[in-house]
């Protein structure tokens, strides 16, 4: 649902390649449902300032995301080095309510 919710938004800002996108979101929820608690809830805008695309998931789950370092063995747990190697920034913020934001800013170019 975040893949497409994201591919969605991306269609009407006429930005053709969705794929980075699509690969943070998928990442960022995956977080949130393993480590996070409750609703899940994806946002994706522009920055009005700068133009550049923003993706945030809410979760309700205390902690804070961290990057763990790659490995040739590892099977899992890469997915914030991957958010780290695609985003041009990311990090969290907390949610006064409880639980946090985990956000990601993307450069995407309009399609030609």
């Amino acid at each position: 649902m975040a893949r497409s919710f994201l591919a969605d938004r991306y269609r009407e800002w006429g930005i053709a390649d969705d794929s980075d996108g699509r690969l943070v979101v998928s990442e960022l929820v995956t977080n949130a449902l393993v480590h996070g608690a409750g609703q899940i809830i994806v946002r994706v805008f522009r920055d009005e300032r700068d133009g550049i695309l923003v993706i945030e998931v809410w979760d309700r789950g205390g902690g804070h995301p961290v990057v763990r370092p790659g490995s040739d063995t590892q099977t899992d747990g890469r997915g914030l080095l991957t958010v780290e190697g695609i985003a041009l920034k990311w990090g969290t913020r907390p949610i006064s309510e409880g639980g946090k934001i985990v956000w990601a800013r993307l450069a995407a170019w309009p399609a030609n």
